[in-house]
């Protein structure tokens, strides 16, 4: 609960917390009083997301009449500053405090989003816009998304980042369940375009929650800091951690899965099944469903089988979902496709990333947690890009249902490739983290094979 509500309103919103401890189990994270504003930063944030999420490519597909390749252009700028720059933010973020990284990415992804019915309303609107909004976009998620993940494992205890990270995703839930149908409705009645205004002043909102969080950051001061060794020892750390190789390559398969079904979605719900934009929205609605049933089991489930196989599920679940919409007649039968795709899609992301982000975050130590994000990020989304085309130029040349047919098969493959895998297979609990030594010892081979070099 933010503090500005708390002296604004000290009866209420005080007898409101009180009531909510009363509900909430005696361990439960919600009841401490720094992650339950970070959970509800993330609340509110989530709504105005997914505004961006419909508005954005509705207004590409249906005010512009982009092209499936030019929504896969739309889509691939948003990853190229991932590949551009995580490796050297990732340096940066582990020598600066992350919170106010984060709270200043919230504010300026709120001035870019309002950049759009700016130009709507100047008439300058076009799709080199878009593409130009997505890349900031994408910049400003290299660095204050790292650094928003960062900021979790300084809240919560590591051995209960999956319990946060299932947290975190049942708060993105509301947002999806609610948040689809408000946003058919805004666009309706205002256009895509201005209904961004909506995320642009949520954004704000949540960036105000942010601010004067107090987090447990030790950062110490190195006077020896060397930009590229550093960044070169974030790479060496990950490269010679089995697991953090074998989890970049598999949710790195996954997101070119996951990029060459979104280019054409919104396409097929729009052109092959003949939706609106509100009931577009109201489908996404299925999306919010899926987040709620994996948020609130998919800590029980990886806590039974493994955060591996818990992960592996995940990849199945998605493949199911993208191959049935593949097969989706075009009626009333298609629709429900359409929403029941979402609902799988969006219960195995959860079931994946819940899982994929407390593993990295558990095996690394708090001095590299900023180079091995940024590292891993950067290896997961180089896949991304080039999904994101490949499903646009199938959209466009062979059939909007070949784009999805092929990001379910390739996911299906990727399940039953993550399953045989031990290395993925036989992870049952959380790996501790390295040891100080470790980490050191990577940062010290490269500093002598620098001098080997010379």
């Amino acid at each position: 609960m933010s503090q500005w509500l708390l002296k604004a309103r000290p009866n209420w919103p005080t007898r409101f917390l009180q009531w909510l401890d009363a509900l909430l189990p005696r361990e439960d994270l919600l009841r401490q009083a720094t992650y339950r504003r970070l959970w509800s930063s993330i609340l509110i944030s989530s709504f105005g997301g997914q505004v961006t999420m419909l508005a954005l490519p509705l207004t590409a597909a249906v005010l512009l009449h982009a092209t499936p390749t030019q929504m896969g252009l739309l889509t691939a700028m948003e990853i190229v500053p991932f590949v551009l720059f995580s490796l050297p933010s990732g340096v940066w973020l582990d020598r600066v405090r992350k919170l106010p990284v984060y709270v200043i990415g919230e504010t300026a992804l709120a001035a870019v989003v309002a950049s759009v019915p700016l130009a709507w309303w100047l008439g300058w609107l076009a799709m080199p816009w878009l593409y130009v909004v997505a890349f900031v976009i994408g910049t400003i998620f290299t660095t204050a998304g790292s650094a928003a993940q960062i900021v979790l494992t300084q809240v919560v205890a590591r051995d209960r980042l999956v319990e946060a990270h299932a947290k975190n995703a049942l708060a993105t839930s509301g947002s999806e369940v609610a948040g689809p149908g408000f946003a058919g409705l805004l666009i309706k009645l205002v256009g895509a375009p201005l209904a961004l205004l909506v995320d642009a002043v949520l954004l704000l909102v949540s960036a105000g929650i942010l601010r004067g969080i107090v987090v447990n950051e030790q950062r110490a001061v190195r006077h020896d800091a060397h930009f590229w060794r550093d960044l070169k020892a974030g790479v060496r750390f990950v490269v010679r951690q089995r697991l953090l190789v074998a989890l970049a390559a598999a949710v790195g398969v996954w997101q070119m899965c996951h990029h060459a079904a979104i280019v054409v979605q919104i396409l097929f719900a729009t052109r092959t099944l003949g939706l609106s934009e509100q009931q577009v929205g109201l489908s996404y609605m299925g999306m919010g469903l899926g987040t709620i049933v994996a948020s609130v089991y998919g800590h029980r489930i990886s806590r039974r089988i493994g955060p591996g196989p818990c992960l592996t599920l995940g990849f199945a679940i998605c493949a199911a979902g993208w191959l049935l919409l593949a097969l989706a007649p075009a009626n009333r039968w298609g629709v429900a496709a359409f929403a029941l795709m979402l609902l799988l899609f969006s219960a195995g992301a959860v079931l994946v990333f819940i899982n994929f982000l407390a593993l990295r975050q558990a095996v690394t130590p708090e001095p590299l947690l900023g180079r091995m994000t940024s590292t891993i990020r950067w290896l997961i989304l180089i896949p991304a890009g080039p999904g994101a085309l490949i499903g646009g130029w199938l959209g466009e040349h062979v059939g909007l249902r070949a784009a999805l047919g092929f990001a379910g098969g390739s996911a299906l493959l990727l399940a039953l490739a993550a399953a045989a895998s031990p290395v993925i297979r036989r992870v049952r609990e959380l790996p501790q983290s390295e040891t100080e030594d470790s980490w050191l010892g990577a940062e010290a081979g490269v500093r002598d094979s620098r001098l080997e070099a010379a």
